[in-house]
């Protein structure tokens, strides 16, 4: 059956699409030939292209195999079928992530011959949504078990701090003081590390307008001034890209974070002197967030080129305590993830040997 478009009451000329930008998945209105009438806000972002950009092109063309869209097209439009369905892999710009998108691809007649609708959908898209969904409902189980563990941990530590004192001073002999010098300071490395596991949610948000720029350039400055030789921590910005509300301080403490791992693998990198950090910012339209569907959302991409993450953490590095770097805290994933989370965002992160990118999305008015 064709699909039918909705005229809106005292309007002529073109069919309006403006409905099609309020749709997740991408959205194209082609010709028999495959020339594009019009694309969709998810369209401009999976492609990297702005609307003006991508009107006039050839969508087949996005296709790495554009062959299977031109044969569906030309059927469709001798009317030899309503609607087509294939699998494709989307070709995306050089730099993007991924270059290549496994997409499946709906194309359907509309009541003008000369008008065909061509949808793509993420096949990966249901995927993520689940595991972000998995993901927060790990988060909310880890924070619960920190603070009951904290809890517990910090009602006892003070008690062996303060009898290691007392038994300090009673004792003349001064080897038998090393041992309780000992005891305290390994309680107060216990209480330091609490503490740190309780500053996210003992402490209360700060908002106003933040800038996600200031941001970056914040991080960039000290990173660069803890390692000023064989690093280069290069910017990639959308300077259109609005302030927001949120807190400051939290969002640069969760890019820091992030931002000092990724140097701190670089060491190798960083001696041969070719070590390098981006910090990359877009805006990404309708975007789903767990179950929330939101307008506009900035991404914020933080990519080196080190070793990677080893494979046996990868699927655990925001877990607490979990740590890929001997003398590591396991603490800097944790924070960040819920500093991002405390603004309704999420950060994922796919790596490589050569290539490990972490992008932090939040929700923009």
């Amino acid at each position: 059956m064709a699909l039918p478009f909705v005229r809106l009451p005292g309007t002529t000329g073109q069919p309006p699409y403006d409905a099609f930008d309020l749709l997740a998945t991408m959205v194209a209105v082609v010709r028999p030939d495959g020339q594009c009438l019009f694309v969709n806000a998810a369209f401009e972002t999976l492609v990297g292209l702005s609307r003006k950009a991508v009107l006039g092109s050839s969508v087949p063309d996005f296709l790495v195999d554009a062959q299977p869209l031109r044969d569906a097209l030309a059927a469709v439009a001798r009317n030899d079928y309503a609607t087509g369905r294939f699998d494709a892999v989307l070709r995306r710009p050089p730099g993007s992530h991924p270059e290549q998108l496994p997409v499946h691809v709906i194309v359907n007649q509309t009541e003008q011959g000369d008008r065909i609708v061509v949808e793509m959908i993420e096949i990966e898209q249901q995927t993520r949504l689940d595991r972000e969904e998995r993901t927060l409902g790990q988060v909310e189980a880890t924070k619960e078990l920190i603070r009951n563990l904290a809890h517990e941990i910090k009602n006892p530590l003070g008690g062996i701090r303060g009898s290691a004192q007392l038994l300090q001073m009673e004792l003349g002999s001064k080897e038998l003081t090393e041992y309780t010098q000992v005891i305290v300071q390994e309680a107060d490395r216990l209480q330091s590390l609490v503490d740190r596991l309780l500053a996210p949610h003992r402490n209360a948000q700060v908002v106003g307008d933040v800038n996600i720029h200031e941001v970056c350039e914040r991080v960039r400055a000290l990173v660069l001034a803890e390692f000023p030789q064989g690093l280069a921590v290069e910017r990639d910005y959308d300077i259109s890209i609005p302030e927001f509300r949120g807190d400051r301080e939290q969002l640069i403490q969760a890019v820091l974070n992030i931002t000092l791992n990724a140097a701190q693998a670089l060491e190798p990198r960083r001696t041969a002197g070719d070590a390098v950090i981006w910090l990359r910012t877009r805006a990404a339209r309708q975007v789903t967030i767990g179950k929330t569907r939101w307008r506009l959302a900035l991404e914020l991409h933080i990519e080196d080129n080190g070793p990677g993450i080893p494979a046996s953490i990868r699927d655990r590095i925001f877990y607490p305590l979990v740590s890929g770097r001997d003398g590591g805290s396991g603490l800097g994933l944790t924070l960040a993830q819920t500093f991002v989370q405390q603004h309704q965002g999420t950060i994922e992160c796919d790596s490589q040997p050569g290539r490990t990118v972490f992008k932090i999305t939040i929700p923009l008015p």
